[in-house]
């Protein structure tokens, strides 16, 4: 253990444990297998674990916050178990670290994560589900479309099947004609700014999804390995890029044709431009990244898609309120005013809606839309779909999504 131990990137997730309300520490890289909860006196003591104090100066102060001595074995015995489970930032996580990442490398490809869990790994048994939610689509009279990029939901299928099946269907000419696809999905678990890669090539129940491992390597070298991979193992779990890239692969199977390689990126909070006061427009890593796939991508056909959910509102998301019928037709308005911005593909008013109010709605695609956009350098386009998708059995909460495709 380090001298003056460090805590982790962590989740830090409410949850109840013999009746008790407790704290579960969630580790997004997921370096161990143990898992810790802690109850919330006892979680107070992770507020000195910064890597500025001795143990006997965090149990010192621990002792201060609660207002009452305590044996100092308790915060031994606390930091042994954090040690164990990979949560301090020391040499036994690091280690714990470079082994996982040697691991995912090694294998043939990221497997699917969400196979048999939200969509058939049966591939024919996938064909019919993903058959069934475009059939009452009406096509007709709809030209070929081959425009440049599209807004994909990543919410589960069985909640926006039919919304997935508007925009990839009508996307389909676009996706087979395409030499190179770009997925932006959220990294739910991701730090504050980042651009994740990986070279991995991404498996579907139709077989694998070849990497521009070329392309990869060349926004590696413009942006550093270290914020290229720091966060990698997120893609082992993330479902944004997985959701969008099976329904790109259920194209590919229909036409018959060998999939086009894929680019996967996650992409991190904004949270700390907003409440920060500062831009992603003058952040050194993203526009480094930004720049650098316009100029790696110019003069191939590339289709570029954003796979992302809108808001996030109600009691299932902490809000103090339910979503009732003025609520609905409120953030309607407001969706409908930041589809306006994404169509007219105005960057700054998108970026500048969401963070005038804090992103109190909670918009889970706020990073991947603004950094498709200043990736076109100016757009047009149209809203094919929009839907509200209950959060909880009263339906008093619920996640937006919406489908739209960028000329």
């Amino acid at each position: 253990m380090t001298q003056k131990p460090r805590l982790r990137q962590l989740d830090f997730q409410p949850v109840y444990h013999q009746g008790e309300q407790m704290w579960y520490l969630h580790d997004p890289l997921e370096l161990s297998d143990e898992q810790l909860i802690m109850p919330p006196a006892l979680a107070q003591l992770l507020l000195f674990m910064d890597g500025n104090r001795t143990p006997q100066e965090i149990h010192a102060a621990f002792c201060q916050q609660i207002g009452q001595p305590l044996d100092f074995a308790i915060t031994e015995q606390a930091l042994a178990q954090l040690d164990a489970a990979c949560l301090l930032d020391n040499e036994r996580a690091q280690y714990a670290l470079a082994q996982q990442k040697e691991a995912y490398r090694n294998q043939p490809h990221r497997s699917p994560a969400l196979a048999d869990l939200s969509y058939p790994a049966n591939p024919r048994r996938l064909t019919m589900m993903l058959d069934e939610y475009g059939k009452n689509d009406d096509l007709n009279g709809w030209q070929p479309w081959r425009g440049r990029a599209i807004i994909s939901p990543h919410i589960d299928y069985q909640r926006g099947g039919k919304v997935y099946a508007k925009v990839w269907r009508r996307a389909q000419t676009a996706v087979l004609e395409a030499d190179l696809v770009i997925i932006l999905g959220t990294d739910h678990k991701g730090g504050l700014g980042t651009f994740t890669l990986t070279r991995q090539p991404y498996a579907t129940p139709y077989g694998i999804l070849p990497t521009d491992t070329e392309l990869v390597d060349e926004l590696t070298t413009a942006i550093g390995e270290e914020a290229a991979f720091a966060e990698e193992l997120h893609h082992r779990r993330e479902h944004s890029v997985e959701l969008s890239a099976v329904w790109l692969h259920y194209l590919y199977q229909q036409a018959g044709i060998d999939p086009k390689p894929m680019i996967p990126i996650l992409c991190g909070s904004f949270h700390h431009f907003v409440m920060n006061g500062g831009h992603p427009a003058k952040d050194d890593l993203l526009d480094t990244a930004v720049t650098t796939l316009q100029r790696a991508t110019a003069g191939k056909k590339v289709l570029t898609v954003a796979s992302v959910d809108f808001a996030h509102v109600g009691p299932a998301f902490d809000d103090d309120y339910i979503m009732d019928d003025t609520r609905r037709a409120a953030l309607r308005q407001t969706d409908h005013n930041l589809v306006q911005a994404i169509i007219r593909g105005d960057d700054a008013s998108f970026y500048d809606q969401v963070a005038a109010v804090e992103d109190r709605n909670k918009v889970c695609g706020f990073s991947p839309i603004y950094l498709l956009l200043r990736y076109l350098q100016g757009t047009k386009g149209i809203q094919v779909a929009y839907d509200h998708c209950p959060a909880d059995d009263e339906d008093h909460s619920f996640v937006s999504i919406a489908g739209i495709l960028l000329e």
